[in-house]
């Protein structure tokens, strides 16, 4: 049990996502450096919890103490939520989140500060109202994720500095700026541990899949389907890789994607390995993106990750702006292909769905990239 009430005592509520969650990274070492004798909790829904524990500072400090893995949905999600953050008596509350449920949450556990985006109708539950700046047509104006969290540790951390999150410039159609003034360091970086249980899991994956050699990973899956490049160039690409590179290919999807990846691997003359088929997880999914030579990627979590590990990257994006997840990896590390080339900079893809539909992006110009990244790596 931790030492009674004291103002040195914070919560993390941490997003929600996987990809989001990654892109906390580099706030959550900040804070962690800015409060290093402080009690920092996190709250967080299952598998996040996994995929952050271990994260540690420079120095080896641990950034968080204790995981209070809650789903604060439903009806009673918040209230549920709230008696397991009780008992710790946190003085001050900063949400990454924009959601009503986790704001409500945290108020209903008594937590006297809380920080957060004014979003969804929950400005009340807050006594720290963080301003996300709009666009020209009213709606949320385009700021990477990892700029968002940044300025919410910011505000945390020095409450004199201003509520307003400023927008970067639309200069470039596949990412902008990060490094802004109040943004970013330039040598900041995403970073994830990847712990002794990893190691084991996906070694038991290697045993179970007979994985030996090189590899690479492909990851076809995504929340929304319009964000799914085709299944069969997929299956050609594992094929090309494996001919080409001497790659054993891994296809990469939750259980919900199993059938997909599946499918893939039928689809492949070369019959790539299907993960879901075996025993996998988001810390196994670490250590083999780690070791991998590659990965090509949907606009999904696992692209985070393996940018956190350092795995070389093609991220292709349809109908979802690459510039909401400009994340701070280097140019020579991660090719991101866009739908529409033609698109003017200051349009967002969201808005284009028919042009910017992912199929529009050729299988030779994806096959081009991941030789270029190869070839880059040998």
């Amino acid at each position: 049990m931790p030492p009674p009430s004291t103002d040195n005592r914070i919560l993390l509520v941490l997003p929600s996502w996987v990809g989001d969650a990654v892109m906390a990274t580099p706030a959550l070492v900040r804070i962690r450096e800015s409060f290093p004798g402080a009690f920092i909790g996190a709250m967080a829904r299952p598998g996040i919890d996994r995929l952050i524990d271990g994260l540690a500072t420079p120095s080896g400090q641990s950034v968080i103490d204790e995981f209070h893995v809650v789903r604060p949905s439903g009806v009673m999600g918040p209230k549920h939520a709230a008696s397991k953050l009780r008992p710790r008596c946190y003085a001050r509350a900063l949400l990454f989140t924009g959601s009503f449920s986790t704001a409500l949450a945290v108020r209903v556990a008594g937590i006297h500060e809380r920080i957060g985006y004014d979003r969804d109708g929950r400005g009340f539950l807050l006594t720290r109202r963080l301003k996300p700046p709009r666009a020209e047509s009213g709606g949320w104006a385009v700021v990477p994720a990892v700029s968002y969290y940044w300025h919410a540790a910011n505000a945390l951390i020095d409450p004199r500095l201003p509520l307003q999150l400023t927008a970067p410039p639309l200069d470039e159609p596949r990412r902008v700026r990060i490094d802004l003034p109040g943004g970013l360091p330039v040598d900041a970086s995403m970073t994830l541990p990847i712990t002794n249980a990893d190691r084991a899991e996906a070694d038991a994956v290697r045993a179970s899949a007979h994985i030996a050699g090189p590899t690479a990973i492909l990851n076809p899956g995504g929340n929304n389907p319009a964000k799914r490049w085709p299944a069969n160039r997929f299956a050609a690409l594992a094929d090309h890789l494996a001919d080409q590179h001497n790659l054993t290919v891994l296809i990469n999807g939750s259980p919900a994607e199993a059938d997909l990846c599946r499918a893939i691997s039928d689809g492949a003359r070369t019959q790539p390995v299907v993960l879901p088929d075996h025993p996998h997880s988001l810390g196994s999914l670490k250590a083999l993106a780690a070791d991998a030579r590659l990965m090509v990627t949907n606009d999904t979590g696992p692209r985070h990750i393996a940018a956190a590990v350092g795995t070389p990257l093609v991220s292709l994006f349809g109908p979802t702006d690459p510039r909401w997840t400009t994340i701070p990896v280097p140019g020579s590390l991660e090719v991101i292909l866009i739908a529409d080339e033609t698109l003017p900079p200051g349009e967002i893809s969201n808005d284009h769905p028919e042009r910017c539909a992912i199929e529009n992006i050729p299988f030779e110009a994806v096959m081009s990239a991941a030789d270029g990244m190869l070839m880059d790596s040998d």
